[in-house]
């Protein structure tokens, strides 16, 4: 069998940029390895994919015996479908050099349906675009394809005892949307195909379809000569404004011209501080913010984490569920308290009760209770209060006495040009607080706490559990301390 020139993944890869398909087939070595995160959003998917099989009992796989050698498939695909089988997992299709595989092929009557397992919660131009390669693939393969659906996370399903795969699912035909693309089919596919012929890569620049619909994992060799500070990270421009002045000519902020270019107040406060490398600071406003508070100071964080398949009853697809937080308890005279809960990682056991009333317990019942981004950790109160309606006066009272430290931040009211930009947490410490960093962590970031807890819960974890348990700590200690020391910033500058 002749081997495929272009593959499902590729095709799309195509349709986002050339040059990353040419680089993809010629240029491997150049791509980023994907994170731990992006990692586990792929096994994700594998999962639920997996899953999404019992929506069709009794089906035989044509998996490959490994990746390699994906061909295979074809071949099994071939010889169940002249067996007589009505339901082929991972059925796969060659045709004119395009090899797709698909999740389910089902056979009705005399005709056959295809289904495609996405681990989203809805139906996007690129799933359209990736069903029509399969369509294309399939149909030209010689199989009656009646229809083609996408099978999808209903993000209104509510666990309640087993999985109900069922309501976790839904399933939606995309057939005519398929048909509308797919007279371009023929022509991307070769196009595609002299692309990856050709003796270089295409000259393509950098531009928003780096990141849309995807991230490009080539991002990091086109972006070289961009320095990590550029005009790019102007926080809160818009990608095509951006691109704009890039395609001016400008990429430092020295090369900005500011008289015709239209920043917001904060994003020229940002720009001039950088260019004159000056601190900006609106006492008047902190000193405003400073005196509204109400000791005892409660500085609160909470993780959370999130899956396709709901692990615990009363929960959502990818709703975030609390499962750790830090308190730093600071009383009037100074003296700081610690408090801390982590959940066991046990999917048998809903973290979210013993959760609510510890933290009840730990709040007590005055002073402000000050968060980083209060959005957040409010939300998840909320939820808490659907799930617990019987600890909702002590859960409503922690809401009411919340407050944001990331408002001086976001506000411009403290900016200095080592912020580059950011309000986050992780760009304020080093910036007012250099002698503590997250660098020294062995988790360094929420989504890291979050993806390493998840794999604890369900079992894809393979490092030391007592050791990540205090690292999980640790991060989430620093995340409140930090918090406490920018603070203390805060309260010198009226000073000053």
């Amino acid at each position: 069998m002749e081997k495929p020139i272009l593959s499902k993944s590729t095709f799309i890869r195509g349709l986002q940029c050339e040059k990353s398909l040419y680089l993809y087939k010629h240029h491997y070595d150049l791509k980023v390895e994907a994170s731990t995160q992006i990692q586990a959003i792929f096994n994700q998917g594998n999962n639920v994919g997996i899953l999404a099989h019992d929506l069709f009992p009794n089906g035989v796989d044509a998996s490959p015996s490994s990746y390699f050698k994906i061909q295979e498939s074809v071949l099994k695909t071939k010889k169940f479908i002249e067996n007589g089988e009505s339901i082929i997992f991972e059925a796969t299709f060659q045709f004119n050099g395009v090899l797709a595989a698909l999740d389910i092929l089902v056979k009705e009557n005399d005709s056959w349906k295809a289904y495609e397992v996405k681990s989203s919660t809805s139906i996007s131009d690129v799933y359209i675009n990736d069903a029509a390669i399969q369509y294309y693939t399939i149909v030209n393969s010689g199989i009656a394809l009646k229809d083609i659906s996408i099978v999808h996370i209903n993000n209104q399903y509510v666990k309640d005892g087993g999985i109900d795969i069922q309501k976790l699912f839904t399933i939606e035909s995309v057939f005519d949307k398929v048909q509308n693309v797919l007279p371009k089919t023929p022509n991307q596919i070769e196009r595609f195909k002299q692309v990856i012929k050709q003796h270089e890569a295409p000259n393509i620049g950098i531009g928003p379809h780096c990141s849309e619909p995807y991230d490009c994992d080539f991002k990091g060799y086109c972006w070289n000569l961009i320095p990590d500070y550029s005009i790019f990270n102007i926080s809160r421009l818009n990608i095509n404004k951006k691109f704009e002045l890039y395609n001016q000519g400008a990429v430092s902020f020295e090369e900005i011209d500011l008289q015709v270019t239209s920043l917001n107040p904060n994003q020229l406060i940002q720009v001039t501080s950088e260019l004159d490398n000056t601190t900006y600071i609106d006492k008047s406003k902190i000193k405003s913010f400073l005196e509204e508070l109400v000791y005892p100071l409660h500085f609160l964080d909470f993780e959370t984490m999130a899956t396709a398949i709901p692990i615990y009853d009363n929960s959502r697809p990818y709703q975030q569920l609390v499962f750790q937080y830090s308190l730093h308890v600071q009383n009037e005279i100074g003296d700081i308290d610690h408090k801390e809960y982590l959940a066991e990682a046990n999917p048998n056991i809903d973290p979210r009760e013993s959760f609510v009333k510890q933290l009840i317990e730990d709040c007590k019942n005055s002073g402000d209770i000050l968060v980083y981004n209060i959005g957040f950790e409010r939300g998840k109160l909320n939820d808490l209060i659907l799930v617990y309606p019987q600890y909702s006066n002590e859960i409503e009272s922690i809401i009411s006495r919340l407050k944001d430290l990331m408002i001086p931040f976001r506000k411009k009211w403290y900016y200095t040009p080592e912020m580059k930009g950011s309000y986050s947490i992780k760009a304020v410490l080093p910036a007012l607080v250099p002698e503590l960093s997250y660098n020294d962590l062995e988790i360094k970031e929420g989504g890291t706490a979050s993806t390493v807890f998840t794999q604890m819960v369900t079992g894809e974890f393979s490092g030391d559990m007592e050791k990540t348990r205090t690292d999980l700590l640790e991060y989430c200690k620093l995340d409140t301390h930090a918090m406490v020391k920018i603070l203390e910033k805060l309260y010198e500058i009226p000073e000053s």
